[in-house]
């Protein structure tokens, strides 16, 4: 009896794991925003908000009220889910704009055609992001993830904080990574020219997202302005487009992975939750304050960060 058993269960265990996986996810997602905090009369702009954690976000943001802008390469695409969050959440409020991380001249021209438009600007959430390319570069030539996942979000930061400020109380948010545990800030090879292994240049642009923060996050103190780096979580996404071997592993594990609606909580929680102001600079997972690695506390290596970004985007170091 028993030697008939065992292959009936092996046979079993996938509709059983399918049958379970709505309470796995909620398991693994301890983590939401329980802020009821509305949004009229504020203006909130998200980098890759046409797909996943950056749609979800933004959408929510609408839900309560903002004016929220998808800044997104694929306009085409953004258009779609501009229409889609309009009906969802009968907030027309929902505009696209032409934004390539991976072009400091587009970054320049959305930040340019932003600030013509609007008088205010109270949330920046900066999501957008790649994940293990084959090496290539940026229009600038900048290596891909460095270029994209830090270098482009640093310049918009930068292009957008006096309206920020102006704007204050207003919060910026990074989308990072536990990634970045793995991650180390080479000076000497920032570029990947030297040597260059995918998976682990996205943990060096994450380490390097979450050392952004905290330097900005310094830099910002008393202006109103507080910042939050944060880990969404393993989320199904169009993260892992670039890799087979990780599509393979999502699909694989896709009962432990969070929606992309899960995966935006943390996001939403540094966004929107009163009182916490003074834990600018901090990193967020799962809605709460978390560990990061001694690279990323490392304020030397922040400040460096910082002075070498300016120069390669030809802004003043101050």
């Amino acid at each position: 009896m028993v030697e008939l058993m065992f292959p009936l269960l092996l046979l079993l265990l996938p509709f059983l794991m399918y049958m379970a996986a709505p309470q796995i996810r909620k398991m693994l997602s301890s983590g939401a925003c329980t802020s009821t905090v509305q949004l009229p009369g504020k203006v909130v702009v998200v980098t890759g908000a046409n797909t996943g954690i950056g749609k979800e976000t933004a959408k929510e943001l609408a839900q309560r009220g903002a004016r929220v802008y998808l800044a997104c390469r694929d306009v085409e695409k953004g258009e779609l889910v501009a229409k889609e969050i309009q009906t969802t959440t009968g907030n027309q409020q929902v505009l696209v704009r032409k934004l390539d991380l991976s072009d400091t001249k587009s970054i320049r021209a959305f930040a340019k055609g932003f600030l013509a438009e609007e008088k205010h600007l109270h949330v920046l959430i900066n999501n957008a992001g790649v994940m293990m390319c084959p090496y290539s570069k940026t229009a600038d030539g900048f290596e891909m993830h460095i270029g994209v996942n830090h270098l482009g979000h640093f310049l918009l930061t930068h292009l957008l904080l006096e309206k920020l400020k102006e704007s204050a109380p207003s919060r910026i948010v990074n989308v990072s990574s536990l990634a970045h545990h793995l991650g180390r800030i080479h000076f000497h090879n920032l570029q990947g020219e030297k040597f260059y292994n995918a998976g682990l240049a996205y943990c060096h642009s994450k380490l390097a997202n979450i050392l952004f923060t905290q330097e900005l996050a310094r830099r910002l103190k008393g202006s109103g302005v507080t910042t939050y780096s944060v880990h969404p979580g393993t989320v199904q996404s169009e993260l892992v487009r670039h890799s087979s071997f990780m599509r393979w592993m999502w699909w694989l594990f896709s009962f432990f992975i969070k929606t992309p609606q899960q995966g935006a909580q943390t996001s939403l929680h540094c966004a929107l939750t009163e009182g916490l102001e003074i834990l600018s600079g901090n990193h967020f997972s799962d809605c709460h304050v978390a560990w990061v690695s001694a690279q990323a506390r490392n304020e030397t290596i922040a400040r460096r960060l910082w002075d070498v970004s300016c120069d390669l985007l030809g802004l003043p170091i101050d």
